[in-house]
């Protein structure tokens, strides 16, 4: 039970103040058995409770929620199957399912705080799953969101275009994979925090993303942090941490 739920019940009568003290032991906690749900995690960090479902099992994702739905948590799910999002969906039917970014969300209002927007740019089209995941957990958290896609360096005159959209974003999100030079350009243009998100997207020596993350991680341009390979998820958290302050 979550510490509003607590006092609304006491204020209302519905508990008495030794039952509502004997609630805050367990306050935030949502014991399942195969997993521990933490419901105070947003009033504490200023980031919700998410689920990551990879290795997860589809009964294991439906159940934690439809118990986070029923908690009165918003719910977002990453990295789910199709059949992940069919077993979510009949337990919060107004679930909403991207194929691309591999996530379902659930949020009881769309309500937008700050006035500024985070860009989400991705290098080529093959990235965009990460660019996605990344766009979509920065509008559950409550940013605008802009998207510039497939404007890598091999034909930099495609960035160009969307320039004055790029310069006045207050954060960016950098996805590009293959040698990841995207990031050190961007940072070399703007005025703004820039985050790298090195994809896995590459050949061989690519090495499954570490070249890309290696590249970001030694970029020339100031202003520049990495997260790991394939982390939109992470990317957002913090550029939406970043654009609320």
């Amino acid at each position: 039970m979550i510490l509003k739920d607590i006092l609304e019940k006491y204020k209302n009568g519905e508990i008495n103040l030794t039952e509502a003290l004997e609630q805050f032991p367990n306050r935030g906690i949502e014991e399942m058995g195969f997993a521990t749900i933490d419901t105070d995690r947003h009033s504490r960090t200023g980031l919700p409770e998410v689920i990551y479902a990879s290795e997860k099992t589809v009964e294991q994702v439906k159940l934690i929620a439809e118990r986070m739905y029923e908690t009165g948590i918003d719910v977002l799910a990453t990295r789910v199957t199709s059949e992940m999002a069919d077993a979510v969906k009949t337990v919060i039917p107004d679930a909403e399912y991207n194929v691309l970014a591999r996530t379902i969300s659930y949020k009881k209002s769309n309500k937008v705080e700050p006035d500024g927007y985070i860009a989400v740019i991705a290098a080529g089209t093959s990235d965009l799953p990460v660019a996605e995941e990344a766009a979509v957990t920065a509008r559950f958290l409550g940013n605008n969101v802009k998207t510039v896609y497939d404007v890598g360096v091999a034909g930099i005159h495609r960035l160009f275009n969307k320039l004055d959209l790029i310069r006045n974003a207050r954060v960016l999100i950098v996805v590009a994979g293959m040698e990841g030079a995207l990031t050190s350009v961007i940072g070399g243009l703007v005025d703004k925090p820039v985050i790298g998100v090195p994809t896995s997207i590459g050949y061989g020596a690519n090495f499954q993303g570490l070249s890309a993350l290696l590249a970001m991680l030694n970029s020339c341009a100031s202003g520049v942090s990495v997260v790991n390979i394939d982390n939109g998820f992470g990317a957002a958290c913090q550029a939406s941490l970043i654009n609320k302050l």
